[in-house]
C-alpha cells in the first residue's frame, strides 16, 4: 500500500488497484475497510463516490463511526482493503473548533494574503460581523491564551470562515453545526452551505436532519457498517 500525491490530488490505493485519475472536487471510495492500528476494521465495505459540487450529509448515532469516515478521507485512517481517491484541495472543520495567539483576523487568514472583499464576503455568510461590533478592536482583537475569550460558537465560525477563505476544492464539516445555536446553524446553512459553496463538493457530517432534504447524497452509517446511501 502506498500514499501517492499528484499535483492537487491526493489518492490512496491499494498496490493492485489501477490508479485512476479522478476530477478534481471528486471522491471514490471502493469496498474499502478503515483501522487504526488493531486488525480489526474500524469501518467495513465502504462504497462512496462523490461528484464536484455534489453536497452529501452523513449522518448515524453518536459512535457510529461518522468522523472516522471523515478521518479515512484526510488520509488519517490507514485502509486494508479497497481504494480511496481524493482529488483535489481539501479543507477541514472539525468538532472541536481551535484558534490560536493571535488576531481574530489572523486565525481566518491563516497565512493567505488579505482580500477585503474575499475576506467580507467570508466573514457575512459566517455571521461574524456582529461579533466584530462587539469585540474592543474589532476583527483585529487578540484571542487565545493570551486574548479574548470567545464562545464556543465563536470559536466555530471563525474555523468555518478560515476553511472558507482557503477557497478549497473539497470540504470536510464534521458536525460544526451542532457548536450553535438553532437560530445561527439555520444561518450558516443557508449562507455557507447553501450560497457560498454551492459549487463545491462538501461532505458534512450532521444529526440535525432538517438540512437532510436538501443534500444530493445521504450516507447513514451504523455501528461502523456503511448502511445506505439515499439519492436526491
Amino acid at each position: 500500500m502506498y500514499f501517492l500525491m499528484i499535483q492537487d490530488q491526493v489518492t490512496f490505493v491499494s498496490i493492485d488497484i489501477i490508479l485512476i485519475l479522478c476530477l478534481v472536487g471528486s471522491i471514490s471510495i471502493e469496498n474499502a475497510d478503515f483501522l487504526w492500528t488493531s486488525n480489526e476494521p474500524v469501518l467495513k465495505n465502504i462504497n462512496l463516490e462523490v461528484n464536484p459540487g455534489e453536497k452529501v450529509y452523513v449522518v448515524g448515532k453518536v459512535g457510529s463511526g461518522k468522523s472516522s469516515l471523515v478521518m479515512s478521507l484526510l488520509g488519517e485512517m490507514p485502509f486494508s482493503t479497497g481504494s480511496v481517491c481524493v482529488t483535489g484541495k481539501v479543507a477541514y472543520v472539525p468538532q472541536q473548533a481551535w484558534i490560536y495567539n493571535a488576531t481574530v483576523r489572523d486565525n481566518i487568514l491563516f497565512g493567505s494574503e488579505y482580500d477585503k472583499d474575499k475576506y467580507d464576503k467570508v466573514v457575512t455568510a459566517t455571521s461574524l460581523l456582529t461579533d466584530f461590533k462587539q469585540f474592543h478592536a474589532g476583527d483585529l482583537t487578540e484571542v487565545g491564551d493570551r486574548g479574548m475569550n470567545l464562545s464556543g460558537g465563536q470559536k466555530q465560525r471563525i474555523a468555518i470562515a478560515r476553511a472558507l477563505y482557503s477557497d478549497r476544492d473539497i470540504y470536510l464539516f464534521d458536525d460544526p453545526l451542532s457548536a450553535v445555536d438553532s437560530h445561527v446553524s439555520r444561518y450558516l446553512f443557508d449562507n455557507v452551505i447553501s450560497e457560498y459553496l454551492k459549487n463545491k463538493t462538501l461532505i458534512l457530517v450532521t444529526n440535525q436532519l432538517q438540512y437532510v432534504p436538501y443534500a444530493d447524497k445521504v450516507v447513514f452509517i451504523d455501528d461502523c457498517m456503511y448502511v445506505a446511501l439515499l439519492p436526491d
